[in-house]
């Protein structure tokens, strides 16, 4: 059985579960890799300092391993580095500020101020600054000024923060995988968003449209998702040497993000626009309805591209052939629209909402894998 047959039959066995319990079983199936990764660097963590290293109490190693990796795959290089230097600038601060005030609630409150407040100097990023807090407190509270102790919990830091970068960069996750899903995932959305807009224009429901649009206006975090998981799959791409080779194809994928936000942007105000003819009772002309009517196949084509392996199909030869099909529609929509409108006839918001389809056509082209000059040059208007 081919892996592309494994993971259809096992998306049909999760589909035949209560839509609740499928929805919780994709999300654990999406952090197994991240969770074996913090299993295996806390442990490690822990041996090197406790058995290696001889440290009595090493529980920030494998603790800082574990807060370095997490279930958020973005930027785990730089967090490594905010918590080793939270943990200095902590044990530093609290180890002079103590050794001069003495200890008691009140020498607490001066120290958390003292090495927070360094650390906002340093950087001012949230976990270097509560790490920075938190080891001040245990320097005033736990390790007396220059005990080793101290200095064991900042090496346990480098410890359980390296051992988190070569877990990441040898056990990774496959760094195309998330990106690749999250962008057919908005792209489903968007394709089946426009053809419930279209039925509702054909239609002339009014409802319809604002329930487009509603759900539309909902998307933010599709999005946002989308854009992190970019980012940290480009990121496994430069630490880890089994994805060194697949760095121009994560760098292909991360340059769909933009005409992809820029995509559900540009539909929103479509809707937004569909919605205003709609509520004045104006009937959308056939040639838009037809121009609207045809976008679902292409975000379709577009989502099975985003989910092809290498070499597979479509490609984006075969999604930009599907594209230009569409766009030849939107020129004699917009050259009739136009005319009528001259001519005393139609709405002159139908042609704001054309100009719209059209910022939406350039997306899809440059999803696609077409420069915006290009794409914009396919349409051979405005």
């Amino acid at each position: 059985m081919t892996v592309d047959r494994m993971r259809a039959t096992r998306s049909r066995l999760i589909d035949r579960l209560p839509k609740p319990v499928a929805k919780r079983v994709r999300r654990l199936g999406l952090s197994l890799v991240p969770i074996l990764q913090c299993a295996i660097a806390g442990g490690l963590a822990w041996y090197i300092a406790f058995d290696l290293l001889h440290h009595q109490r090493p529980f920030f190693a494998p603790i800082a391993a574990v807060a370095s990796l997490g279930l958020v795959l973005a930027k785990r290089w730089r967090r490594s580095i905010e918590l080793i230097a939270g943990v200095l600038i902590g044990i530093a601060v609290g180890d002079l500020v103590i050794s001069v005030i003495g200890s008691g609630p009140w020498q607490i409150g001066v120290v958390v101020v003292v090495a927070m407040s360094a650390a906002v100097l340093v950087d001012g990023a949230p976990m270097m600054t509560n790490q920075a807090g938190a080891s001040a407190v245990l320097v005033a509270t736990l390790l007396p000024p220059g005990d080793a102790a101290g200095y064991e919990r900042a090496i346990d830091a480098m410890v359980g923060a390296g051992v988190a970068l070569a877990i990441g960069a040898l056990v990774p996750f496959n760094p195309a995988h998330r990106a690749r899903r999250d962008a057919a995932d908005l792209l489903a959305t968007l394709r089946d968003l426009s053809r419930d807009l279209g039925r509702a224009l054909a239609d002339e429901d009014e409802d319809g449209v604002y329930r487009v649009l509603a759900h539309a206006r909902t998307t933010q975090h599709q999005i946002d998702s989308m854009f992190a998981n970019m980012r940290a799959g480009r990121e496994v791409g430069w630490i880890s040497p089994l994805y060194w080779f697949e760095r121009s194809r994560l760098a292909k994928i991360a340059a769909t993000g933009e005409p992809l936000d820029n995509a559900m942007r540009d539909f929103r105000i479509c809707a937004r626009r569909a919605l205003g003819l709609t509520q004045r009772g104006v009937a959308v002309e056939p040639a838009v309805l037809n121009l609207i009517t045809a976008l679902p196949d292409g975000f379709e084509i577009l989502r099975r591209l985003m989910l092809a392996e290498p070499g597979g199909s479509p490609d984006a030869a075969d999604a930009a052939r599907e594209l230009r099909t569409i766009v030849r529609r939107a020129r004699p929509a917009i050259d009739d629209t136009r005319k009528l409108i001259e001519a005393g006839g139609g709405d002159i918001s139908e042609m704001a909402l054309l100009v719209e389809l059209r910022s939406l056509l350039v997306d899809m082209l440059m999803v696609a894998g077409l420069k915006r000059e290009s794409a914009i040059a396919q349409l051979r208007i405005g």
